[in-house]
């Protein structure tokens, strides 16, 4: 395939999980896509932080990219969830930001029991979760994450949970950010004010979660690449699905950048 254009997770692709901090010569890797125009999307399901100010933060890291080089699910909610009376999980942060674009919360009678991450969830709210959506409430995930990392340990992602309350009331799910395909064909729209004619077919994705990013995206066409520098730490833990979401691994974006410039010298 030729590649026109890329699709770049940012938590455990561009920066650590642990520190927030840019992971390798990840910070060169993007100035040089940028330098060169070539069309590139981060693509990243940030919701602790409002969209101008986790652009702001990754700038400050030393990033390089402009205002359509950017995506998080905050700037699609809307379109999922209109702001109303929620019921949402996730970090203090995650909820301040809600209240700020005009959602209340609402544990009783909410439109959509909106679920973002966290590291603490007890069954007691998972048993209100369920509660709520067979009371009719939309279940709805600000993304899909497979595996959560924090402080060097991996908890149950939004996608888990997500799963987990559908199956435990059969009722459907829906997805804000990455994979979901509205999310997805968002980022393809802003790769195509860089270059108009790319398609997924030309577009390459790169990412730490195997299973809550890559592999939708290969469903949609893209070349996929699994990096090891986030939440899969060998290919060992993946052996048996590698091959559903991966077309090529590598230790990190870097070392990805620098095996494809020294096949192609």
């Amino acid at each position: 395939m030729s590649v026109k254009g890329y699709m770049i997770d940012v938590q455990g692709t561009l920066i650590d999980d642990r520190e927030k901090k840019p992971i390798g010569d990840a910070v060169r890797v993007i100035r040089n896509l940028h330098e060169r125009g070539v069309p590139y999307v981060l693509v990243t399901n940030n919701t602790k932080r409002e969209s101008a100010d986790f652009q702001a933060y990754l700038r400050d890291q030393g990033f390089l990219f402009d205002e359509v080089q950017y995506l998080d699910p905050l700037m699609v909610l809307d379109r999922v969830v209109p702001p109303s009376p929620v019921a949402a999980y996730g970090s203090p942060l995650f909820l301040e930001v809600l209240e700020k674009r005009g959602y209340r919360l609402d544990f009783e009678r909410p439109k959509a029991v909106l679920v973002a991450i966290r590291e603490d969830f007890t069954n007691d709210d998972y048993a209100r979760m369920i509660e709520l959506v067979l009371g009719g409430a939309k279940l709805v995930g600000m993304h899909e994450t497979s595996i959560y990392a924090k402080n060097g340990r991996r908890y149950p992602g939004v996608g888990a949970i997500l799963k987990m309350v559908s199956f435990a009331t059969g009722k459907p799910y829906e997805v804000v950010g990455k994979p979901s395909r509205a999310f997805y064909a968002e980022a393809l729209k802003r790769l195509r004010r860089q270059d108009p004619s790319i398609t997924y077919g030309e577009t390459l994705m790169i990412s730490d979660d195997l299973v809550g990013d890559l592999m939708e995206a290969r469903a949609l066409g893209m070349e996929t690449v699994l990096v090891l520098s986030g939440k899969i730490s060998s290919l060992e833990e993946v052996a048996e699905i590698v091959e559903k979401g991966a077309d090529a691994t590598a230790e990190d974006i870097t070392a990805w950048f620098e095996t494809r410039r020294k096949g192609a010298a």
